[in-house]
């Protein structure tokens, strides 16, 4: 007798990647996301490769996780994928002080986010 497997949380030609502690904030990092968004997984990796924002190296690697899962653990076929969702949200913020003129002080916060990315196997229509 044991546990029993949970169900899947996306469909049969689905696959997820979700990465839960970015140190970034969430309007930053979805900026990022919205490039991808509805991409073809190749043209999305390109993008990512030579975007210059500093957080489109750790997209870059939660999507190369979502490839890898839809291969690996799924067998779907890497060439017909595309991002159907990369959805961001806010995860903890660390709250940290500075000391400013006439004893007082500055709230400085230090926001973290977390991402998830869905791709699905399409069909290609010629």
């Amino acid at each position: 007798m044991g546990k029993k497997s949970a169900p899947r949380r996306v469909s049969e030609n689905e696959a997820q990647a979700i990465c839960k502690m970015i140190r970034t904030s969430p309007q930053k990092l979805n900026l990022v996301a919205a490039l991808i968004r509805g991409q073809k997984v190749e043209k999305a990796l390109a993008d990512l490769t030579f975007s210059k924002r500093r957080i489109s190296t750790d997209v870059k690697a939660v999507l190369e996780s979502a490839i890898a899962n839809a291969e690996n653990n799924h067998g779907l076929d890497v060439d017909s994928l595309v991002i159907i969702e990369a959805s961001v949200g806010k995860s903890l913020v660390m709250k940290r002080f500075r000391p400013r003129a006439r004893g007082r002080t500055g709230k400085i916060l230090k926001p973290f986010s977390r991402l998830r990315i869905v791709v699905r196997e399409v069909e290609e229509v010629a």
